[in-house]
């Protein structure tokens, strides 16, 4: 056991002369060890500097790359793909109050010399206004019955957005409704239910799935969305709907 000895001790006994001097050479035997392990250090930085060099000048040029990628290409791109799209957005705000197929189509396709949604996709890809422009173009197309397009844009879509994300996720199963797969649409509208938990698109899409669970003959999922609409949202409009399906789905169990 190591005991501590006052500055300037002397051993009084040749047993604590030897654990002095057997101290004394395993301290030296440390030091030696941790001198040598400190110059081979040295010697393998002096051998590989020149890598080492090249590597923390690749790191740092990758980062001020991303730096001055970020600063003077993608937030101007960023600037241009959102300037470019408001023609865009007007058009499709028009067409959903006045439910106008041109102003769809102009969406879509652009006017007045600005881009529509189908060429901010193009030209646009990887900016947020390009992402957008998948969902804006994903409800055009479901709005003027061209369904599988539509599908193809709102999947490319993503976004945590509280209301958009389920729009997104609930837009594709309205489509495979068109496309009489209610089979699929059912998964869509059950993602787009559980997406997210608000009092619009909730009850929104737990009915739309009730009522697609009872075109499936499968009632007990069609009653668990019914209650969850009556349960948890009992305020919505979906709410009122709920006892002539939850009266349909019960008399299939």
């Amino acid at each position: 056991m190591a005991t501590y000895k006052k500055r300037g001790y002397k051993p009084n006994t040749k047993e604590e002369e030897q654990n002095t001097v057997e101290d004394q050479s395993t301290t030296a035997e440390v030091f030696n060890t941790l001198d040598e392990g400190a110059s081979k250090t040295e010697e393998w930085v002096a051998r590989n500097q020149k890598y080492i060099f090249i590597i923390i000048g690749l790191a740092a040029a990758v980062i001020l790359g991303y730096l001055a990628y970020e600063e003077f290409i993608q937030e101007p791109k960023e600037a241009e793909a959102a300037n470019e799209m408001f023609q865009a957005q007007q058009y499709f705000d028009q067409a959903l109050e006045t439910q106008n197929d041109s102003l769809y189509n102009l969406a879509l396709t652009g006017g007045q010399g600005k881009f529509g949604f189908e060429d901010i996709i193009e030209n646009y890809g990887g900016t947020k206004a390009g992402n957008l422009a998948h969902y804006y173009a994903g409800m055009a197309y479901l709005n003027t019955n061209q369904y599988q397009k539509a599908i193809d844009n709102l999947d490319e879509f993503e976004s945590d957005d509280e209301i958009i994300a389920p729009l997104a996720k609930g837009g594709i199963g309205d489509a495979f409704m068109q496309l009489d797969q209610p089979e699929d649409a059912l998964g869509y509208y059950e993602e787009a239910a559980n997406m997210r938990t608000n009092s619009f698109t909730t009850p929104k899409f737990l009915l739309k799935a009730a009522v697609v669970a009872i075109q499936l003959g499968d009632g007990d999922a069609a009653v668990e969305y019914l209650n969850r609409i009556k349960n948890e949202f009992p305020e919505s409009a979906e709410a009122n709907k709920v006892a002539v399906y939850l009266g349909q789905a019960k008399a299939m169990q």
